[in-house]
């Protein structure tokens, strides 16, 4: 998966790494930050999505799709799709860019609009990546969870960096018994949870 990442999906990881490093130094003023995960965390949810059970693979907060890139890594090598839910009009338009120069179409769904709107839906879940705004985190895991099939995996970023506001559904997770769960400190910290 690692090994023979198409260099279409290399060079775009490329050029969003190189925006989201102006975007933390101030030196762009088109939208929101990108605040995209850095690669190590990347390659982290790719493999965790690679060895999740069947079911959807979902994505909270696409973003300019950097995340989304290593889920389809993983999603072509299972046979697999990535819907990826975003709200923002400006990211999911440089999303779209991102999944047609990157050459991933084929695997990836991008669905324009509040993902809250559509989880009800999103049954049978093996798989999903939260990174979205903070507010929403306890709305998104209380509806994803139900959904996760046994051994199903949901993996919230920003678990240490922002653990004051997280604070409500960290705690949730951490004592709920419908999943097991522990707080990995890679990148700004991810939340793992596993549905028993």
């Amino acid at each position: 998966m690692f090994h023979n990442m198409p260099q279409a999906i290399l060079d775009r990881m490329r050029e969003l790494e190189q925006i989201d490093v102006l975007d933390r130094a101030g030196g762009t003023a088109r939208m929101k930050r990108l605040r995209q995960i850095p690669p190590e965390v990347g390659r982290f949810i790719a493999l965790l999505a690679a060895a999740a059970p069947d079911g959807r693979c979902i994505e909270i907060g696409t973003s300019a799709g950097y995340s989304t890139l290593w889920l389809a890594l993983s999603c072509r090598a299972k046979g697999r799709k990535v819907t990826t839910f975003e709200v923002q009009d400006e990211k999911a338009k440089l999303a779209r860019t991102t999944f047609d120069v990157a050459g991933v179409t084929d695997v990836v769904q991008l669905v324009h609009g509040d993902a809250l709107n559509h989880l009800p839906a999103c049954n049978e879940i093996g798989f999903c990546f939260l990174d979205a705004e903070k507010e929403v985190y306890d709305r998104c895991y209380e509806a994803v969870v139900p959904h996760l099939v046994p051994g199903g995996l949901l993996v919230a970023d920003n678990a240490i960096s922002h653990e004051a506001p997280l604070r409500p559904m960290l705690d949730r997770a951490m004592h709920d018994e419908r999943v097991d769960a522990l707080i990995v400190p890679i990148g700004k910290g991810a939340l793992v949870c596993r549905k028993n």
